[in-house]
């Protein structure tokens, strides 16, 4: 189970769209970064593009957790000097981009929610999450914990929360969004993200 607890206030309308914001840190109150924050209101933006990115650069996914909404096209440039072979077998996307560099003629589309992981076939470190919502107001804490949605639903929404390292699914909360600003405690504690292996002399991705 997570918590809400309430934070300094901000001011959103009772029924417009506003800019809200959050703070999520883990059980030791510490920021927590790769939460994904999803919101479930009565409105909707219907001028939020459906599209997203997932680079790889560094020999790295990047981002390490990208949240988009059911229906939204992902492209995957690789900006490495190196090829890369992108998969996922998870049961909400199964896809295949096999070697390439560059990046791929069409972008891959994520049209059923759940969570994608992603992997490489040249790089077994190489690992990264795309949640996918069935809400537009969807976002990422950063390294501070800080999430920030540019427009969301004023009144009561239902918030779902998911982060990589959880070990169980973290029940549905109910939260007003009208004065004040939340901080959700999730029962989580932050490991360390993959990393890519050291370069030796003379080699660059």
């Amino acid at each position: 189970m997570w918590q809400l607890a309430i934070g300094c206030a901000v001011l959103i309308g009772p029924h417009a769209l506003a800019t809200t914001s959050m703070q999520v840190v883990d059980q030791q109150g510490k920021p927590l970064a790769d939460a994904v924050v999803e919101l479930i209101g009565s409105a909707a933006d219907s001028s939020q593009a459906p599209k997203g990115t997932m680079t790889q650069q560094g020999l790295m996914f990047v981002p390490f957790v990208l949240a988009v909404q059911a229906g939204t096209a992902v492209e995957f440039p690789n900006l490495d000097k190196t090829r890369h072979h992108v998969y996922s077998f998870s049961e909400a996307k199964v896809f295949e981009l096999k070697l390439y560099a560059g990046k791929p003629e069409k972008p891959v589309l994520f049209d059923k929610p759940g969570i994608v992981v992603l992997g490489c076939n040249i790089h077994d470190h190489m690992q990264a999450f795309v949640y996918v919502g069935t809400s537009p107001y969807l976002a990422v804490s950063d390294e501070q914990g800080q999430v920030t949605f540019a427009k969301a639903p004023a009144g009561t929404v239902k918030v779902r929360v998911w982060h990589p390292w959880q070990q169980a699914t973290l029940p549905e909360q109910q939260l007003e969004l009208q004065d004040k600003m939340a901080a959700l405690v999730l029962p989580i504690t932050a490991q360390e993200k993959p990393k890519p292996p050291k370069r030796g002399f003379g080699q660059s991705y």
